[in-house]
């Protein structure tokens, strides 16, 4: 006698089993390159074409001189920002003086307001240059501050390619844009 909680060869999908599954198909669009730049322009690029949306819209949490700070439509954690010059510059060493100030300016303020509305206990920061660094959009330049938690990471991103997120990027680009401010 079969065990009816084990799939066997040929049984059609959906037929339970011993797995529970949290299904994400969200993500797919991610991974097949939804809104990923067609080419290297300004004009594709979505950090060059979101300061002319409405803030809710770009999901921008904060707007300086040279740089901005915009809420990662793909994040890691929950609060996941990126803090991008206006130029479209590619590369760190192609900043101005003042981007660069700027920048590093806007990653503290980053991190002072992710700990006053969320209290994480850590940060990841980091600029990905170029492709084979890891840079998903590698043609604009942008430094990731990704809040992290004690146990934020399990086994869902290493074995189910899947995220957990509790909060919606909406509110969370407003709890953080109401504590910017």
């Amino acid at each position: 006698m079969s065990d009816p909680q084990v799939e066997s060869p040929g049984t059609l999908a959906g037929v339970p089993d011993a797995f529970q599954r949290l299904w994400t198909p969200h993500r797919m669009v991610y991974i097949d390159g939804e809104n990923k730049p067609a080419d290297a322009s300004a004009s594709s690029c979505p950090f060059c074409t979101a300061p002319a949306r409405s803030d809710a819209d770009g999901l921008i949490v904060h707007r300086g001189e040279t740089c901005f700070v915009v809420l990662n439509l793909y994040p890691y954690s929950p609060g996941h920002l990126l803090v991008c010059p206006y130029r479209h510059v590619s590369d760190y060493t192609e900043t101005t003086p003042a981007e660069r100030v700027e920048l590093g300016e806007l990653t503290v303020r980053a991190m002072t307001v992710l700990r006053e509305v969320s209290h994480p206990a850590g940060f990841n920061l980091g600029i990905n240059s170029g492709d084979v660094a890891g840079a998903g959009i590698a043609a604009h330049l942008h430094q990731h501050v990704v809040p992290r938690w004690l146990g934020d990471a399990n086994f869902l991103p290493v074995i189910g390619r899947t995220k957990a997120m509790p909060q919606l990027l909406g509110d969370t680009r407003e709890m953080v844009a109401r504590a910017w401010r």
